[in-house]
């Protein structure tokens, strides 16, 4: 899934201008301005489409959680994890939103997506682990088309 879909995405969802977008950016140590995050959610037939990097969007989510948690000043910013993955999007969207499980099967059964709770563990476990599974295109697809119906209720 393009880095670029997942942030309309998830503007959309929280329902924010692009100048709170850039801000939730600069929480985690990112510089933006309007006219870059318009270029960023822009389509990609549009003039003045950017392909968003994995660290712009990761840098946006890191903000993200630090915008409706709160930051906690005992701790540095994380590191960078790159590349992003769709599991990483999913693992840091579920810190942000504060998710349970039944949370997340919740929102991918009202997308349409219908898991059980040891399918969706394994989105969640390390790479290397003999139960990992990674997080498809579609999956994510779900998960935010339910994560804005949620939030925009």
């Amino acid at each position: 899934m393009l880095n670029n879909d997942i942030l309309r995405s998830l503007r959309y969802s929280l329902d924010i201008a692009d100048r709170e977008v850039a801000a939730i950016a600069g929480l985690a140590g990112l510089a933006l301005d309007e006219a870059e995050v318009a270029a960023l959610l822009a389509r990609e037939d549009e003039p003045g489409y950017r392909e968003c990097p994995d660290e712009v969007l990761a840098r946006f989510l890191d903000g993200l959680i630090i915008h409706r948690r709160g930051r906690d000043d005992s701790r540095p910013l994380p590191p960078l994890e790159l590349p992003l993955t769709n599991n990483l999007v999913l693992k840091k969207l579920r810190v942000a939103f504060e998710l349970r499980d039944h949370d997340l099967l919740a929102i991918l059964d009202d997308a349409g997506l219908v898991m059980t709770k040891g399918e969706l563990n394994a989105l969640f476990r390390a790479p290397g682990h003999s139960n990992y599974r990674p997080c498809g295109d579609q999956l994510l697809r779900n998960f935010l088309k339910g994560l804005v119906r949620r939030d925009r209720r």
